[in-house]
């Protein structure tokens, strides 16, 4: 989607600066994936408008596999996000009837998901529209038919559906997935009935799979079979945490990509979820390997020369 965001604290009511960008949970991934060295695609729509054009180009100059939908009929998704205050963000999003919320399973190209090593795909466009969600569900039956290792971002979002309809969609991706990322109440939205660990645990068990429990800036545990790893957050000066969780997932399989240890995932998915969180934007912060390795050096020069 395009992206509008205030330049300064206070309620779109009353801020006179707006400035313009992109954001989508999926394309974050994808960018900090692409950053981290693994080459990453997208499949996305978009409107036949500038805003559609400034996405595909934005994609692009960031050097992924872009397979965009140009749909002239709908026009591009809008999100807006104001900082009301300084402690607290506000997202609005304007997708009903958008190009995005338009996706088909039509829309995936042929021998693109076989020839992958790893489908990443969230709740988020699974519950934007009933065709989205059929693409979601298409791009995943043809992930396992050929083999394709599947990663899921529960990534629920109260506005596209309550927990009633979204509970069993969001279920089905889940027991589908060979990596689950979620926070806590998501968790228990897909397991429901027990506290946030003990529903992750119990999606681990159930298909032998990797259960991610996001924590923020307490850091995060990951469940496989009945083994339980934990790791610590960084304690960072936080200016925007939108995004934070997508770049996190983007250092997470990118280290389980370099075959690094689960302890060695986690330590790097901190730390890109930790670096998002310091500058403006949902992915403009999203690190590169030497940025992750200047970070974790505590007695680095904070100047590069």
């Amino acid at each position: 989607m395009a992206l509008v965001r205030t330049r300064e604290i206070g309620s779109l009511r009353h801020v006179t600066e707006l400035a313009l960008g992109i954001g989508g949970a999926e394309s974050n991934v994808a960018i900090g994936l692409q950053r981290l060295g693994i080459d990453a695609g997208w499949l996305g729509c978009v409107g036949d408008d500038a805003l559609g054009e400034r996405v595909a180009r934005e994609l692009r100059a960031e050097a992924l596999d872009v397979r965009c939908v140009v749909d002239s009929a709908a026009p591009t998704g809008l999100m807006v996000k104001e900082r009301s205050t300084s402690a607290s963000t506000s997202v609005l999003y304007y997708r009903s009837g958008s190009a995005g919320s338009r996706l088909s399973p039509a829309d995936i190209p042929s021998g693109w998901i076989e020839d992958a090593e790893v489908l990443h795909v969230s709740g988020i466009t699974a519950l934007v529209s009933e065709s989205a969600r059929a693409c979601v569900s298409e791009a995943v039956d043809r992930a396992r038919a050929a083999g394709v290792r599947i990663s899921f971002d529960i990534n629920y979002r109260s506005a596209l559906a309550d927990t009633d309809v979204a509970g069993s969609i969001l279920r089905w991706l889940a027991d589908r997935a060979d990596f689950v990322f979620g926070g806590a109440d998501e968790m228990q939205l897909v397991r429901p009935g027990l506290n946030a660990s003990e529903a992750a645990r119990a999606i681990a068990r159930e298909g032998r799979r990797e259960v991610i429990l996001k924590r923020g800036a307490e850091g995060a545990t990951v469940f496989i079979d009945d083994s339980v790893i934990e790791a610590p957050g960084f304690i960072v000066e936080a200016v925007d945490t939108v995004g934070a969780g997508d770049a996190f997932v983007a250092g997470y399989l990118s280290a389980m990509l370099d075959g690094l240890s689960v302890s060695e995932r986690l330590q790097r998915a901190n730390a890109c979820g930790a670096l998002l969180c310091m500058s403006y934007g949902d992915w403009e912060g999203s690190p590169r390997r030497a940025d992750i390795e200047r970070f974790r050096d505590a007695a680095a020069d904070p100047v590069t020369r």
